[in-house]
């Protein structure tokens, strides 16, 4: 499904000046994990990624984020006003925010922005079913021709480590995988 466009809405420009706008440095923190966040995100360029580290600091990549885009919504990356996800700046990055409630505000005012805002949460959690049934039903050799398919030209972009993570596999496996596509 197709996320409504806002451009033909009588309040966008409204909309749009509630947005602020915010630069990272490669390297940088968007968000930490188990650190207060409130605010939604549009990647407008550069490379991002989330991840989740368990109580041993073993981290998992669970998103790759490629502007222009969306991040995933709060909604479904937060509870209780918490982040459960690190999200750092792989490139160079800018990006659009606003505060969560200040959407929902938007939301409640207005039906082509509640339309918009409900594409995208709809979107956001399509793709991580998608990954999710790939984790589940998918042999290793399988979940790298999905993870081409679903995420074209990316292999190009992020580190192997971390697709190999969100593919729910060794850096070991991924390098194996390439290697034997290649004989």
């Amino acid at each position: 499904m197709e996320t409504p466009d806002l451009s033909g809405a009588a309040c966008a420009d409204d909309f749009v000046s509630d947005w602020k706008r915010k630069r990272l440095k490669k390297g940088a923190h968007l968000t930490r994990q188990e650190q207060p966040e409130t605010d939604e995100f549009v990647l407008l360029g550069g490379c991002l990624v989330s991840s989740i580290c368990d109580q041993d600091g073993k981290e998992v990549s669970v998103g790759l984020y490629v502007g222009p885009c969306v991040i995933t919504p709060n909604i479904a990356r937060t509870r209780d006003g918490v982040s459960l996800v690190s999200i750092v700046a792989t490139t160079d990055a800018q990006l659009a925010w606003i505060d969560s409630e200040l959407l929902s505000n938007w939301m409640i005012s207005s039906e082509p922005i509640r339309n918009w805002a409900n594409g995208v949460l709809r979107d956001a959690l399509s793709r991580k079913v998608d990954r999710e049934w790939c984790l589940a039903g998918l042999k290793g050799a399988q979940r790298l021709t999905w993870f081409r398919q679903a995420f074209p030209g990316y292999e190009d972009i992020f580190p192997h480590t971390m697709i190999a993570s969100f593919l729910g596999f060794t850096p070991v496996t991924m390098s194996r995988l390439r290697a034997d596509e290649k004989h």
